[in-house]
């Protein structure tokens, strides 16, 4: 057995269990610590199942990385919180009907999302990367902090959007127009939805790029050093609200339905994660038509000649009409750097990220990772 493959049995161990015991949590207090709007997704038997498979999962591989003597001491942190859970109750926690409460943290959303996203992706990365990177690269700790913040605040971002575009979109009220795009099938109007949603947020991705005080924000996304599907996640708490908000209101005033905005939302956190992916296909011609992980990695390259190009999310199309289109012929040519230009303009870790924008044109001694 490798070095490597032991690593990954004690880390796989912790994560699992430090998960199991989150999800304990939510058991115990479903009103507070799991979001109304992700409840709908799954099913209380679902939940337990997953459960009982991560706190299995938890044991079984800390159990085999403490017996290799690799990594005990993180493979002790996955047994001991997978320990922990089983002595709250772990599957067997027994709680009322849920009542409803103004807020509540999306913890269930996080315990689900960075499960399934890292089942899906650190696989796909080992084996199809196109650089050979550990799922515990440099700054994977910083944005793990990001993942949980914009997962657990998920309630809190959607009513400060909500309260951002709401009264903006019942002043510019198009009946006509709304009619009409509402009589379009569902899927016509989801293409015509990603289309509007890709411009809005790519004519405000470019503000970021080229108004200082916006930079400011935008820079912590860009000061990831080495891309995965993990460094998407990496995005200030400011940046977040401004982007959904500018993306949300063109959708409510041009009046979609809600299947179309549901299946839109789904395909943003969907295509966020995978332009990030360090994975390196070769998908031809579907380069042009969907932003891919080349696509989006170029946006990220260090490089003065891309600094301002491929600002979309989901359609090449929207650079092409913006005239910010940039992507090398060769499919085999990568970015060699990722980062920001000036590397010292933004510290390490989320707190002092979060404070940078605020903070001028100060330059900070922990840069970026």
């Amino acid at each position: 057995m490798t070095r490597t493959r032991r690593s990954f049995f004690a880390y796989g161990s912790a994560l699992l269990g430090v998960l199991s015991l989150l999800a304990v949590a939510c058991f115990h207090f479903p009103e507070l610590l799991t979001s109304r709007e992700f409840r709908a997704v799954y099913n209380e038997q679902f939940a337990r199942h997953l459960l009982l498979v991560g706190l299995a999962a938890a044991f079984i591989m800390g159990t085999v990385a403490i017996l290799r003597d690799r990594n005990k001491r993180i493979a002790t942190l996955g047994v001991g919180s997978a320990t922990v859970a089983v002595l709250l109750g772990g599957t067997n926690v027994q709680f009322d009907a849920i009542g409803q409460t103004p807020y509540s943290l999306g913890l269930d959303w996080f315990v689900l999302s960075l499960f399934f996203s890292a089942l899906v992706f650190v696989p796909l990365e080992r084996y199809l990367g196109k650089r050979e990177l550990s799922p515990l690269r440099p700054g994977w700790r910083t944005d793990v902090a990001y993942f949980f913040m914009s997962h657990v605040l998920v309630q809190f971002i959607l009513i400060l959007v909500t309260a951002s575009t709401s009264t903006i979109a019942g002043l510019a009220a198009f009946p006509g127009l709304k009619a009409a795009i509402q009589s379009l099938p569902v899927w016509a109007q989801f293409l015509i939805a990603v289309f509007v949603a890709d411009m809005a947020q790519a004519l405000l991705h470019r503000a970021y790029h080229n108004i200082p005080w916006l930079w400011r924000f935008h820079a912590v996304h860009h000061s990831s050093r080495h891309m995965d599907w993990l460094a998407g996640s990496r995005v200030h708490f400011v940046e977040i609200v401004l982007t959904r908000s500018a993306v949300l209101l063109p959708l409510l005033i041009l009046g979609f339905s809600t299947p179309a905005v549901n299946a839109y939302v789904i395909l943003v956190g969907l295509q966020a994660v995978l332009a990030h992916a360090n994975l390196g296909i070769r998908f031809g011609w579907l380069e042009y038509l969907l932003v891919l992980p080349r696509y989006h990695h170029w946006h990220h390259a260090r490089q003065q000649e891309y600094i301002d190009v491929n600002y979309a999310i989901h359609l090449p199309l929207v650079d092409m009409l913006m005239g910010t289109f940039k992507l090398p012929r060769d499919q085999a040519q990568w970015p060699q750097e990722y980062g920001v230009m000036k590397l010292e303009t933004v510290p390490n870790g989320i707190i002092k990220q979060h404070l940078m924008p605020f903070q001028g044109g100060r330059k900070f001694d922990d840069h970026v990772d």
